[in-house]
């Protein structure tokens, strides 16, 4: 069998489909983290992917944030699945179960530790080469990150590898094997990290102090040495340790072995990272089962590369997949409850045809007895009639009154046409008065063509006078319109000059200070190259400058 691990920093990773990019992973257990999905947020084509079953955390508290999804294959559906770590976000009966001494921690504590969607389990059936059956846990888990600035997400995270410690050992203590992976958020040994010497009592970190509890710990081996230890070599008599780091029990001394880059920094293309996604696996398994583990920084996509490990044991699918399935979700089976069944009150005998007195269960018994039967209905009828209009607009909205009696609006030509004088009004008024029935209609039609031919002709003559204006405004709007630039110009400034740094002679990146503090919001330039190790000359220089404000 093949399990993967990947911190795929959003599922939107998955560009080209997800089942796409699960079957390029080739891997019977696929489990991912920082997906950013919460369960409203949750489509179709991500939970429902042909030839796999899958099992998602969200964070409840947040949303686009933390989440991690677990994808089986088809033959490898587990028999059991469950959300979290500590059994408090458990509703059926399908759970792995096993969770240890919790009474260390606080109700609330439990409750804030499971809250952010940072664990996935499930449970599965495995053959070993002995022919035997045995069951194998699988933990996805992304782990806290300790932000500097809030000491209390120090604390969480602490007690996060506390909680974490003890549901693993607690099952492996019930006779599973154990695979505990995903982002760990910490590097565990300085050849872990790509600058340790820059991390101030880098093997003081409490994190790593977990991680040597956790693990078995190693002495350090020969930088020539890269054979894989026999896992007897690999354990510390003082440690008691009962899971093993998977990749150094592979390539104890590889360096330059990271799995996270900064893409704020650039610094993939240089390879300066650290390696914090890790598959942990009891002592036993990794000693009988494993036969590879490695990483693959060459797949894309996110500030992560996956880690894939392999066992000699296979996969025994279960029937039917764990009730936590996303294929059981009610909104992906057509059992989702639709909107009106909270609004109406549905008849059990809806088959039967209604009576026309029969309302809309909605309406009150007031309105109801007032609508099949109203008292004074004769007093009020026109007065809801003339009204019925009116009630159906939206308020503070008025209807625009059309006046039949209103000349119909006229084009923008007439506006530039000179109006009609006075006088040929009056003769026209006059002619049109005429007693005589036949002379009306012909001393119209002349004095409306003469008319006519009057108001063409001024109308080009208007039209004129209004380009030689608008030849005459031509040097007066050029002119406002420059002044106009150079106004905005002066109160609206583009980005300053970008210098040139002083090592590598190339034009500087322009960055915005986002830490809290006295410079937050300040701008400065630095090298343009991706970062990396000081003594590596294609990385970035050491070329720092702030933005100078103009006065």
């Amino acid at each position: 069998m093949k399990i993967v691990t990947w911190n795929i920093n959003g599922i939107r990773t998955f560009k080209g489909g997800i089942k796409r990019a699960l079957d390029l992973l080739d891997a019977d257990i696929i489990c991912v983290q920082e997906t950013k999905v919460t369960r409203d947020l949750l489509d179709e084509r991500t939970a429902i992917v042909e030839g796999y079953n899958s099992y998602f955390s969200y964070s409840r508290g947040r949303s686009g944030y933390s989440g991690v999804a677990t994808y089986c294959r088809d033959s490898a559906t587990p028999l059991a699945a469950e959300e979290g770590l500590t059994g408090l976000l458990t509703n059926h009966e399908d759970a792995v179960g096993c969770y240890g001494d919790q009474t260390e921690f606080s109700s609330e504590e439990l409750q804030l530790l499971d809250n952010e969607g940072r664990a996935m389990i499930t449970k599965h059936r495995i053959m070993c080469q002995d022919k035997e059956e045995k069951t194998l846990t699988v933990i996805n888990v992304y782990c806290p990150r300790a932000d500097p600035e809030k000491p209390e997400r120090k604390q969480f995270k602490l007690q996060f590898y506390k909680l974490l410690q003890c549901r693993a050992e607690a099952v492996l203590k019930d006779g599973s094997h154990v695979i505990v992976l995903g982002d760990v958020n910490t590097s565990h040994r300085q050849i872990d990290h790509c600058d340790p010497c820059e991390t101030n009592d880098f093997d003081e970190n409490p994190g790593r102090k977990w991680l040597n509890d956790f693990l078995h710990n190693s002495s350090p081996e020969d930088p020539d040495d890269e054979e894989p230890k026999e896992l007897s070599e690999l354990k510390n008599p003082t440690n008691p340790g009962r899971f093993v780091d998977t990749f150094r029990l592979f390539h104890p001394t590889r360096a330059n072995a990271f799995t996270c880059w900064s893409t704020l920094t650039g610094a993939r293309q240089t390879n300066y990272g650290t390696r914090i996604d890790y598959i942990f696996a009891d002592c036993k398994l990794a000693e009988e089962q494993f036969v590879a583990t490695d990483i693959m920084p060459e797949v894309e996509g996110s500030d992560h590369c996956p880690v894939w490990g392999k066992l000699s044991c296979s996969l025994l699918a279960s029937s039917k997949p764990p009730l936590l399935c996303t294929r059981y979700l009610p909104e992906f089976v057509g059992k989702q409850q639709k909107l009106s069944r909270f609004l109406i009150k549905m008849d059990q005998k809806s088959s039967q045809p209604e009576q026309k007195s029969v309302l809309p269960a909605s309406q009150d018994d007031d309105e109801r007895r007032e609508n099949v039967n109203p008292s004074g209905a004769n007093k009020v009828s026109d007065k809801k009639r003339s009204l019925a209009s009116d009630s159906v607009l939206p308020k503070g909205k008025k209807t625009k009154t059309v006046n039949s009696s209103l000349k119909p609006q006229g084009n923008l030509l007439s506006f530039f046409k000179p109006k009609v004088t006075n006088v040929n009004h009056q003769e026209k008024e006059t002619k049109l008065t005429s007693p005589q029935g036949d002379q009306k209609v012909e001393t119209s039609r002349d004095s409306s063509s003469t008319a006519a031919a009057e108001t063409e002709h001024a109308s080009n003559a208007s039209l004129d006078t209004d380009k030689r204006k608008k030849t005459a405004c031509q040097p007066t709007a050029a002119l406002s319109k420059v002044a106009s630039s150079g106004f905005w110009k002066s109160i609206l400034h583009g980005p300053p000059t970008a210098p040139s740094c002083k090592v590598h002679g190339e034009p500087c990146v322009l960055r915005t200070v986002k830490k809290e503090g006295p410079n937050m919001g300040k701008q400065f330039f630095v090298c343009a190259r991706p970062q990396g190790h000081a003594s590596n000359p294609e990385a970035r220089c050491n070329f720092f400058e702030w933005v100078k404000k103009e006065k």
